[in-house]
């Protein structure tokens, strides 16, 4: 069974006048959302973390070990969670991009996995 992910590949030019024009669209994207807010605080901002906490909660209790859990650290269970998946997920599409593809898989996972110290804890897990 292959999983695999999607993941964006974002391509890099030298075009400085294409820059400049992407620079420009972000600014007036950034200008027109400002001015689409209703409160205080956008939708985009208000949403810290893009994991479901109610869901990290529910499995930081199922540990017999946790009886309670507060806010402040299924949050930061959440955000941390957030950063690996990126960190793996990043250094697994360079082994993408060497096969010349643009979709993660297993085998790119297994790849990262080896040849990265810091994730050697993760060594046998995927078998």
């Amino acid at each position: 069974m292959a999983a695999t992910v999607a993941v964006p590949v974002a391509s890099v030019e030298s075009d400085p006048d294409r820059c400049g024009a992407e620079e420009e669209a972000r600014e007036n994207e950034a200008e027109e959302d400002g001015n689409q807010q209703a409160g205080p605080i956008s939708t985009s901002q208000s949403r810290l973390a893009k994991l479901p906490l109610a869901r990290i909660k529910a499995l930081m209790k199922a540990d017999p070990d946790v009886s309670l859990a507060s806010q402040e650290s299924v949050f930061i269970i959440a955000k941390a969670t957030e950063l690996f998946v990126e960190m793996i997920a990043k250094d697994a599409l360079v082994y993408a991009q060497q096969g010349k593809r643009k979709t993660l898989q297993r085998k790119d996972l297994d790849n990262a996995i080896e040849a990265i110290d810091e994730f050697a804890f993760l060594e046998g897990t995927l078998d």
